[in-house]
């Protein structure tokens, strides 16, 4: 490939990465109000972090954390973060 074609090539890559983010906005319909989709991962994220709490309590392990709000917030984000990359990327 010469030069020259590399050169009329960047231009077509760049508007193609410019055109990926003109798609719908993902939302949800609840109740006839539309919610952003990244807000239903966060609200299931914190169940999760719940959840896992009730899970490292039964099991003693919540004694080892030393802190637990750095902890539990980490925790919901990351659960947040895969249900974003798992359902809408």
């Amino acid at each position: 490939m010469s030069r020259l074609q590399r050169w009329l090539i960047l231009p077509a890559v760049f508007l193609t990465i410019d055109i990926v983010g003109c798609r719908r906005a993902p939302t949800f319909n609840i109740l006839g109000s539309f919610f952003p989709a990244w807000l239903v991962c966060l609200f299931t994220g914190i169940i999760l972090s719940a959840i896992a709490y009730r899970v490292f309590a039964r099991f003693g392990l919540e004694k080892e954390i030393l802190w637990p709000i750095v902890i539990y917030s980490c925790l919901a984000l990351l659960f947040a973060s895969i249900l974003w990359l798992i359902f809408f990327s």
